[in-house]
């Protein structure tokens, strides 16, 4: 087995900006952009801060209901990292606007036939 090329710039540029995209969908409410940025499969999954969504259904359901407030927040910390050119994963630390504890988040990104989408994601706030 060989080890994939880590971060080919074309392909962490590319990752990179798909991030900022999902970033600046998720602060202003773009459920589309959001929508459109997971994969559309049963087996996509997200453990969010107080739920458990398994499959892409059940991740847009959620979107389309969490309330539209509360949704600002500062990044501290992002690191991105292509594995090959289709595969990547995108950390961040995170601070709510007025929250005082900090979050983080994980997603694992694939390059399907449509672009980049989110396979896996995680969002937790440190106690």
């Amino acid at each position: 087995m060989t080890t994939p090329e880590i971060n080919l710039p074309d392909v962490l540029a590319e990752v990179t900006a798909a991030f900022a995209r999902y970033e600046d969908a998720l602060v202003h409410n773009k459920v589309e952009v959001l929508d459109e940025l997971f994969w559309n499969s049963p087996l996509t999954l997200r453990y969010g801060a107080t739920e458990n969504l398994y499959g892409y259904q059940a991740i847009q359901a959620f979107r389309a209901s969490r309330p539209a407030r509360g949704l600002a927040r500062e990044l501290l910390c992002t690191v991105i990292t292509s594995y090959g050119r289709d595969f990547a994963t995108a950390n961040c630390e995170f601070r709510r606007e007025g929250g005082t504890k900090p979050g983080r988040q994980s997603q694992t990104w694939m390059r399907t036939d449509q672009g980049w989408r989110v396979v896996a994601a995680h969002v937790s706030l440190l106690a």
